[in-house]
């Protein structure tokens, strides 16, 4: 079994495999999950936003994010909580992000 550093990492890098369909950047890197949480059972808490309310992929977004955190192998149970507090801003953007949409 996975330790919590291990599956964190593995659940990060399944979230880098979810795109924001109008922004060719992964939502790791767009800064839309805003907390990560996995406890010493496998039971995950993520704390996301997307970059607007009206978000073309409000509802298939989050799906996607449930579906391929919960296919790995060491995870329990989800929450995923959805949230626009605060709001996304371009700030919230890594450095990577921010220099591959050429905004640095």
């Amino acid at each position: 079994m996975l330790d919590k550093g291990q599956l964190e990492q593995k659940i990060i890098s399944i979230l880098k495999t979810c795109f924001d369909p109008e922004i060719p950047v992964d939502i790791w890197e767009l800064g839309l999950i805003y907390e990560l949480k996995v406890d010493d059972e496998g039971n995950v808490y993520i704390k996301m936003t997307l970059t607007t309310p009206n978000c073309p992929v409000a509802e298939s977004l989050p799906q996607e994010v449930k579906e391929k955190v919960k296919s790995i192998s060491g995870v329990k149970e989800l929450y995923l909580d959805l949230t626009f507090d605060p709001p996304w801003t371009m700030q919230m953007m890594s450095e990577e992000a921010k220099l591959e949409l050429g905004f640095l």
